[in-house]
């Protein structure tokens, strides 16, 4: 079987995973070039990992016609004009989340690549790490019963750097707390109806600059009647830290960890115990499966797992949780697609 020729476009530390996975680990695809708008960066980046080719826009890159497949790991303001291009130029998609910051936005992602018949992508790789993907089998077979309540917690070790701000990474909900609205979704097999959400800026007073939280706290219920609650905090101090339960009528299902140890102390002084640090850590198997999963879905012309609808809906939820936080009230997420449906029409 030939190889898939793939590009990568953004080198932060996003695309140098995806483009370093692609050029070691994927044996199926042949990582043929990256680009940026840093153009420096993307030539470093190419010559870290020897490869020839290297550009300063995802126009260039998708100019070649030994490239198959675009991996977008861009600033999230423009993956949507990323994934218009690629699929103008019939390159498959694999696009980080969010697709876009508006659900119009998304649309028009969904509408470019199934006009151009090309395999579209989103990058909600916590599907693919082994732990999420035997809790959603064991939920699948009914070993739990029926799920009644999903809690999941989200911290990162530390806020990124605030370069990441100025580039349109997003919004803590949407940026962050996405990937526990997909979880919730997904694990849970039914769509999120309802928030109502809180959230801070106290640990990282730097953030206020940007109107950006540092916190969050959403309450979500389901539209069959079962309950959530989701955290998001950018500086744990402690460690990288991602929990997930999902409580159902005959079992629960806890999936995370830090380490095991037999007393644990979480504090600003340094931890005492080894810890994950990092996400690119926690789920770099789970980085690395979502890329092969996409590679093998485009060489055998199969649908993919994570569709431009799942983010959709999970950026529903965002948009409605960042409403619900700005207005202190309860907020209903088929609200936010009638809002861009009235938006579009005036």
């Amino acid at each position: 079987m030939a190889k898939l020729g793939v590009g990568v476009v953004g080198v932060g530390r996003m695309g140098r995973c995806h483009a370093e996975n692609l050029r070691a680990l994927v044996p199926e695809a042949k990582l043929i070039a990256v680009a940026d708008t840093d153009l420096e960066a993307a030539r470093r980046l190419a010559a870290d990992l020897e490869i020839e080719h290297s550009y300063a826009s995802i126009e260039d890159l998708v100019e070649r016609k030994d490239i198959d497949a675009v991996v977008i790991a861009s600033p999230s303001k423009f993956h949507l004009s990323g994934v218009q291009t690629a699929a103008a130029a019939a390159k498959h998609i694999l696009c980080e989340k969010p697709l876009a910051l508006t659900i119009e936005g998304v649309d028009d992602a969904i509408a470019a690549a199934r006009s151009a018949k090309v395999l579209l992508q989103v990058g909600f790789m916590r599907r693919y790490d082994p732990a999420y993907a035997e809790a959603y089998k064991r939920i699948e077979a009914g070993e739990i019963g029926t799920p009644v309540i999903f809690r999941s917690i989200g911290r990162d070790r530390q806020p990124p750097p605030l370069s990441f701000y100025k580039s349109g990474s997003g919004t803590l909900f949407l940026d962050s707390t996405i990937h526990e609205f997909d979880l919730a979704r997904w694990l849970m097999k039914d769509e999120v109806a309802e928030v109502h959400a809180f959230g801070g800026t106290l640990a990282c007073p730097e953030l206020v600059q940007f109107g950006e939280l540092d916190a969050g706290i959403v309450n979500l219920r389901f539209a069959h009647g079962a309950i959530g609650n989701v955290e998001s905090f950018r500086q744990s101090r402690y460690g990288y830290d991602i929990h997930t339960e999902v409580v159902g009528s005959k079992a629960t299902l806890r999936i995370g960890y830090l380490r095991q140890t037999a007393l644990t102390v979480l504090s600003g002084e340094g931890v005492g115990h080894d810890v994950v640090d990092h996400f690119l850590v926690r789920f770099a198997e789970a980085y690395l499966n979502e890329l092969r999963d996409f590679v093998r879905s485009v060489l055998t012309a199969s649908p993919p797992r994570v569709t431009g609808e799942d983010a959709r809906n999970a950026l529903a939820i965002a948009l409605a949780a960042a409403r619900s936080c700005r207005d202190s009230r309860t907020a209903l997420v088929a609200e936010e697609t009638r809002a861009e449906s009235m938006h579009s029409a005036s």
